[in-house]
C-alpha cells in the first residue's frame, strides 16, 4: 500500500467580513506571519505550518452547532497557560464546553480547535488509553457544545 501522511498545508474558505478578525487572532494572538493577498492570506504558524484563509462572498457558516462534522485543528504551546489566557483574553474566540481536560475554541472564520503542550503525552488520542469520554463528546455535539 502506498504510503500518505498529513501535509502541512491547510486552507479554508471564509466570508470577506472575518478577515480584520482572523489577522487579529493568528497574527497577534497566535503570532503567526501573515502574507497577504488580494483575496487570500497565507498565514504561518510556528516553524512549516500554513493555512490559507480565501476570502469571498460566501454565507457566514460560523457557528458551531451548524459544522459538527467539521475537522479539528490541534494547535500545541509551550507554554499553554500563557497561550490559554491570551486566546481566552482577545475575546476573539467562543470557548467549546468540551469534556476534556483541554481548551478546546473556535477561532474566528469559524474552525474549531484545540490547545496542547508540545511535549505532552496525547497517547490516549491516538487509540493507547481509554481517552476521553466520547458519549459525553457525541452528546455535548448534538447540543452544539453548549452548557
Amino acid at each position: 500500500m502506498a504510503k500518505v501522511i498529513f501535509g502541512n498545508h491547510s486552507s479554508v474558505i471564509v466570508p470577506s467580513k472575518d478577515r480584520e478578525n482572523i489577522h487579529k487572532f493568528y497574527g497577534d494572538v497566535l503570532g503567526g506571519t501573515i502574507i497577504q493577498q488580494p483575496e487570500r492570506d497565507f498565514i504561518r504558524i510556528g516553524g512549516d505550518f500554513f493555512i490559507v484563509f480565501l476570502y469571498g462572498d460566501v454565507p457566514d457558516e460560523s457557528e458551531f452547532s451548524r459544522t459538527a462534522r467539521a475537522i479539528w485543528l490541534e494547535i500545541k504551546s509551550d507554554n499553554v497557560e500563557e497561550t490559554r489566557r491570551n486566546i481566552l483574553e482577545s475575546g476573539l474566540v467562543r470557548k467549546l464546553e468540551v469534556p476534556d481536560p483541554h481548551l478546546y475554541f473556535q477561532a474566528p472564520g469559524g474552525q474549531c480547535m484545540r490547545l496542547v503542550g508540545i511535549d505532552e503525552d496525547l497517547s490516549f488520542y491516538e487509540g493507547a488509553e481509554a481517552g476521553p469520554d466520547v458519549a459525553r463528546i457525541k452528546e455535548r455535539a448534538a447540543m452544539g457544545f453548549e452548557a
